[in-house]
């Protein structure tokens, strides 16, 4: 996900150990809690252009009589929910076109057999089938809206952090 999403592949994002600068610490807008915390850390730095580089470790079994206090299907929905948070917020025109595509096609799906059929013949025989994907078109505008308003936001975000982003590449 976060490759497709920020265009970088992490060896590892879930290890946890990374050495951070102070700047870099100072450009956090917060700190997410838990197991999610080493996704947002990376994709925070990925967003901001910031030099990182993966080292691989070795992993060894766990000690016997240990037990992990991981919970696999929980800890696993908070991170792709994070990365989904970070999603919206970093790359907006992502995440909004992503949306209002797929709202399109739900539009279209029973929207286009209604338009062919009304091209040939000039009548709407399933009125109901019209208004049910006319519905859809209203979140389809308002994702777009939303995009363009966000979008905006995002750009100027990232205008103010570079200043910030090149002191740490130089530290």
């Amino acid at each position: 996900m976060i490759k497709w999403i920020y265009g970088y592949s992490f060896d590892d994002v879930m290890t946890g150990y990374c050495a951070i600068s102070k700047p870099f610490v100072k450009t956090l807008p917060e700190l997410t809690e838990g197991f999610q915390i080493e996704t947002d850390l990376s994709i925070h730095a990925v967003d901001h252009r910031c030099r990182f580089k993966d080292v691989s470790i070795e992993y060894r079994d766990r000690p016997a009589g240990s037990e992990s206090k991981l919970n696999t299907v929980s800890d696993v929905i908070r991170v792709i929910a994070m990365i989904g948070t970070r999603f919206k917020d970093y790359r907006p025109l992502k995440f909004f076109s992503l949306v209002a595509l797929i709202l399109a096609a739900i539009c279209l799906i029973p929207g286009a057999p209604l338009i062919t059929e009304y091209l040939a013949t000039g009548l709407m025989p399933r009125f109901p089938t019209a208004i049910l994907a006319v519905a859809f078109m209203f979140p389809y505008g308002l994702s777009l809206a939303t995009y363009f308003i966000l979008d905006s936001v995002a750009k100027v975000e990232r205008k103010e952090w570079e200043p910030k982003v090149n002191k740490i590449n130089d530290q």
